[in-house]
C-alpha cells in the first residue's frame, strides 16, 4: 500500500513531464492516433495491391513530411517519395505516423538511387540517422504495429519486409 501511494505521488508530481531516462513512455504513446487511422486512404485498397514493405532512415536527426520534402528540394510535401513518415520527437511528436499523399492515392513510389523495390512496395521513412540519431523506443513500437497492420491487411509475408541493415 505504501509503495502504491509513493508511486502515485511521484506520478502526480511529474504531471505531463514523464521521466526522460526511460526507454519508453506509455503516456505519450497513448496520446498518438491509432495506427489504423494512418492506413485510411482516399483510393480503394485491394489485398493484392502491395506485396512488400521497405523501411529506411531519413538520414536526418529531425523532421516530418514537410521538412523532409523541403530538404529534398521538393516543391510540395505531397511529392515526398514514401507512403509513411515516422517522427522521432524533433519535427513531429515521437512515434507520430504521418501519411503521405502517395498512400492516400495508393500510388507507387518513384524509383530512385536508394530504392530497389517494385511498384508494389510500401515505403516507410523513419526519421533518424543510423549513426547519430537511432530510432526511439516509441518509433520502434509504432513501426512494429504499422508493419503488422499492413502485413495483415495486404497479406504481405514477413520475408517481404525489409529493414535497414543496422535496424534493432
Amino acid at each position: 500500500m505504501l509503495s502504491m501511494t509513493v508511486g502515485a505521488v511521484a506520478l502526480m508530481a511529474l504531471g505531463n513531464n514523464p521521466p526522460s531516462a526511460g526507454a519508453f513512455c506509455l503516456a505519450s504513446y497513448y496520446r498518438l492516433d491509432p495506427v489504423a487511422e494512418a492506413l485510411v486512404s482516399q483510393a480503394p485498397q485491394t489485398p493484392d495491391r502491395w506485396n512488400s514493405i521497405e523501411i529506411y532512415y531519413s538520414g536526418t536527426s529531425a523532421g516530418n513530411i514537410e521538412q523532409l520534402a523541403s530538404l529534398s528540394g521538393l516543391p510540395r510535401p505531397q511529392d515526398i517519395n514514401c507512403h509513411f513518415c515516422l517522427c522521432n520527437g524533433f519535427g513531429g511528436r515521437d512515434g507520430l505516423i504521418q501519411t503521405a499523399e502517395r498512400w492516400h492515392r495508393q500510388w507507387s513510389i518513384m524509383p530512385g538511387r536508394t530504392w530497389y523495390g517494385s511498384g508494389q512496395t510500401i515505403r516507410i521513412c523513419v526519421v533518424g540517422d543510423s549513426s547519430e540519431k537511432r530510432p526511439t523506443g516509441c518509433q520502434i513500437r509504432r513501426l512494429e504495429t504499422l508493419v503488422e497492420n499492413l502485413c495483415r491487411r495486404f497479406e504481405i509475408l514477413p520475408d517481404s519486409v525489409y529493414y535497414p541493415g543496422d535496424w534493432q
